[in-house]
């Protein structure tokens, strides 16, 4: 009897010892730090028009996800690099307006993110190039008592689909992810 004890013993011991590995961030919200930009509704742009000053201005991306700019029009950005909009610009005034444009767009604020849950300052706050989780915690004033510290729920939007995972402090945010600090049970 001893032994077949011991075996349900290790049996559960290697299954328990399962639930506490980390779990995997899924391709859709895994993120780094060097990858590109994707713009969306709340980031605002800089165009200029070299030697336009009429068509020189900041640009809001409306929640359709466009912008409108004088000769261009309303033009889709929403899933765009920054320089696939100075591209898309560009063709549009040189199809008929500008002989030659020379175009440039920069991103002026980045859409906020969110930090909810066990933080001394839940809310929304503006994004910050090279953001990690634990500087958003930061940023929050940091965590409260009770707070898991180890790791936080991230939540993106991609595209239409929303992903939900646990990652760790030092894990690159992006504008616009929902982080939430759990509660520790112990």
């Amino acid at each position: 009897m001893r032994p077949r004890s011991v075996t349900i013993g290790l049996i559960l011991a290697a299954g328990l010892g399962g639930c506490a590995a980390p779990k995997a961030v899924p391709p859709p919200l895994a993120a780094e730090f060097n990858e590109p930009y994707m713009l969306a509704s709340g980031d605002r742009l800089r165009v200029n028009v070299f030697g336009q000053q009429n068509l020189s201005n900041t640009y809001a991306i409306e929640p359709d996800g466009a912008i409108a700019m004088p000769l261009v029009g309303r033009m889709k950005v929403d899933g765009k690099t920054s320089d696939q909009v100075r591209a898309g610009i560009e063709a549009k005034l040189k199809a008929g307006f500008l002989r030659d444009p020379n175009v440039s767009v920069e991103i002026e604020s980045y859409r906020p993110f969110f930090i909810l849950g066990e933080v001394t300052q839940a809310g929304q706050y503006p994004y910050v190039a090279g953001m990690t989780a634990q500087s958003a915690v930061a940023i929050a004033n940091g965590f409260s008592p009770r707070a898991e510290k180890d790791r936080v729920e991230l939540t993106r939007r991609n595209g239409d689909r929303v992903f939900k995972a646990e990652v760790p402090l030092t894990y690159p945010i992006r504008p616009g992810d929902t982080i939430t600090v759990q509660e520790r049970w112990f």
